[in-house]
């Protein structure tokens, strides 16, 4: 059994069913893109790479099932289930859990281990690839207003940009922060 492409199968198998308020797009256009970005600071950096690969697949799993608000900790809970289903080994599931915990940019957490940094990392540059998907997130399935669409874009890419910690990051991101500012700004 491949636990990474089990999991991936079971991201999936969540975000299309009819409860799924974002659909198929998210596992598209973010958790594909952000397992890529996993992917590449994990062969720069090291770290245990399934769980990386693994967090970067639930991270935001809590969204899909019960919605954005507190998803870090719902996630935590969906991926301890799934992954205990799949005799995972405890010490890693805790591992998992913490990256899950610990990936949000709105949150004050401390990231402790590599892993951790890495989840966090690859979320924060894929965001980057999906300014369309935060617009529509922000206008559509949370009926915002255009000024306030606008300003929730501008908001959630600061702080994406705020939790960046490689200047390799930061240099590759920042045309892309400059036009953020420019257009939503």
């Amino acid at each position: 059994m491949n636990i990474i492409e089990e999991i991936r199968k079971f991201v999936k198998e969540e975000c299309q069913k009819p409860t799924s308020k974002y659909g198929l797009e998210p596992f598209e256009y973010h958790f594909r893109p952000m397992v890529e970005w996993a992917k590449k600071l994990s062969d720069e950096l090291g770290g245990d790479r399934e769980v990386i690969l693994i967090a970067s697949w639930l991270h935001d799993i809590g969204s899909i099932i019960y919605g954005r608000e507190d998803h870090h900790i719902t996630g935590i809970k969906i991926a301890r289930k799934k992954l205990a289903e799949l005799d995972y080994p405890e010490k890693k599931i805790q591992l998992v859990e913490k990256c899950i915990l610990n990936h949000r940019g709105s949150q004050d957490n401390q990231r402790e281990s590599l892993e951790e940094q890495i989840v966090a990392e690859a979320d924060a540059i894929s965001n980057f690839d999906n300014v369309v998907g935060i617009l529509k997130t922000a206008l559509v399935y949370e009926n915002k207003t255009e000024p306030e669409a606008r300003q929730e874009v501008l908001n959630k890419l600061e702080r994406k940009w705020k939790q960046l910690n490689l200047e390799s990051s930061r240099e590759m991101l920042r045309p892309r922060m400059e036009a953020v500012k420019i257009l939503f700004g």
